[in-house]
């Protein structure tokens, strides 16, 4: 699988982060326009402004007393409340008075030092007071009392500014932790959602042509993969059944080629010796040899019950039946052993087989000259060595391919070494092709020694 193919895992767990992310924002922003709506949380007062714009417009002159500074803030106040009025006056009694001041608050301040704020305002009786607020307040004269009046608007940069402190110091740790929450929460979600893909996945790595039958499985699939799953199922039960009839057609097939082969061999059993009947006869065994090969093919599909198998038995068995072929072929052949046993666990006839290709394929590329030896050893295995003119090296490692045939030498069908191959992978060992002492071409069948 390539790392630059999306994820569809992170990709859900992404987009439900971010919508969920959005969501939160969008319900964070309802709370605070709720809030402030319905003074709930958050009140923010049109004098508010009023009084700061005042207070820093509170100074002093060179003796002390109380002046008032046309500041822009205090213009602007002003311009939005054309009848302000106010009443701004220090701890010691000094008073600024501006604008038409109601006669309910022309006295009211003196009484009232002692409170930080308050509002103030009646219709009752039938005598209205206007509504005021009172509040003691910093200045650059320093702490002063302002009353004015609640008219005017709240700035929006004062809301927003609100707003933000209200976002910031208690919507804002909530969407940290709720966010916290969705990083760790959505992926464990995902996974779980995720588990019974994870469990097709594994099942679909142990698929193998030696493996019919193997399905992946529904349990608790998701409804909108299942079709996927069952599709794929329902192929690999066709995918079986093909492979099941070719098996069929493939063993039937090399069974009824043995019948013309024996018949020619018979027949050629009773022509007179000589160069032809030579040839046609290396031929024949060609033919053999090929059945053989498509049966070994057919009997690597079944699995066996190891057994101990004495390779030096096998190995000598092998020399002695193809002696001829070799002779004919104007090989010496010969046999050497280290010991008397080397037993090895495995199938008796499929080493028997693998030891039979080697040596045939001995005899075709040999260079029909020299000896053909067969040599057994506990370390070492079976090695079949010839004398002719080797495998290149840029060969070596594509001799035991299928089907793969030397540049050259044309008459094999390029099937025993691969053979080979399957037959030592079976039983856990390995083959390779090696430089012959002579020149030729060594090919070493190992298998795991018995403990």
């Amino acid at each position: 699988m390539s790392k630059s193919q999306p994820s569809l895992r992170w990709r859900l767990v992404s987009r439900l982060s971010f919508l969920q992310a959005i969501f939160l924002s969008l319900l964070a922003v309802l709370i605070v326009v709720a809030l402030w709506a319905t003074g709930s949380f958050i009140s923010l007062q049109p004098e508010d402004e009023t009084i700061d714009a005042i207070s820093q417009s509170v100074g002093r002159d060179q003796t002390g007393a109380l002046v008032l500074k046309e500041t822009p803030a205090l213009a602007a106040r002003r311009g939005n409340l054309p009848g302000l009025w106010f009443v701004a006056r220090d701890r010691g009694g000094n008073t600024i008075r501006d604008g038409s001041v109601p006669p309910a608050y022309a006295v009211i301040g003196g009484a009232l030092d002692g409170i930080g704020q308050a509002r103030f305002g009646s219709n009752l009786g039938g005598s209205v007071v206007p509504a005021a607020r009172l509040q003691w307040v910093s200045s650059p004269a320093g702490e002063v009392q302002v009353l004015t009046g609640v008219d005017g608007s709240v700035s929006t940069i004062r809301i927003l500014g609100a707003m933000g402190i209200v976002f910031f110091s208690a919507l804002l740790p909530l969407l940290i932790v709720t966010a916290v929450a969705t990083v760790i929460a959505a992926p464990l979600v995902v996974r779980r959602a995720f588990s019974s893909l994870d469990s097709a996945v594994a099942r679909a790595g142990q698929i193998d042509i030696n493996r019919q039958g193997t399905r992946l499985p529904v349990e608790d699939v998701p409804r909108e993969i299942l079709p996927l799953v069952e599709a794929i199922n329902e192929a690999l039960s066709r995918l079986d059944e093909g492979y099941e009839r070719q098996k069929r057609l493939f063993s039937h097939l090399a069974h009824e080629w043995r019948t013309p082969v024996a018949i020619l061999q018979a027949r050629l059993d009773s022509l007179p010796a000589g160069p032809l009947k030579e040839r046609l006869f290396e031929d024949t065994v060609r033919l053999a040899t090929l059945a053989e090969q498509f049966l070994d093919l057919q009997r690597l599909n079944h699995r066996f019950e190891p057994v101990p198998v004495n390779l030096v038995e096998v190995a000598q068995q092998v020399v002695s039946e193809l002696a001829p072929l070799a002779i004919a072929a104007n090989y010496e052949p010969c046999f050497n052993r280290d010991e008397e046993v080397v037993e090895v666990l495995g199938d008796r006839l499929a080493i028997e087989r693998a030891v039979t290709n080697l040596v045939q394929n001995a005899i075709q590329h040999g260079g029909r000259s020299g000896r053909i030896t067969v040599h057994v050893g506990r370390a070492s295995g079976i090695t079949v060595t010839d004398e002719g003119s080797g495998i290149p090296q840029e060969e070596q490692a594509r001799i035991f391919e299928p089907f793969h045939r030397l540049p050259g030498h044309g008459k094999g069908f390029g099937l025993g070494l691969n053979l080979v191959q399957e037959i030592a992978r079976l039983h856990g060992g390995g083959v390779c092709v090696l430089d012959g002492p002579t020149g030729g071409a060594a090919f070493r069948l190992s298998f795991p020694a018995v403990g």
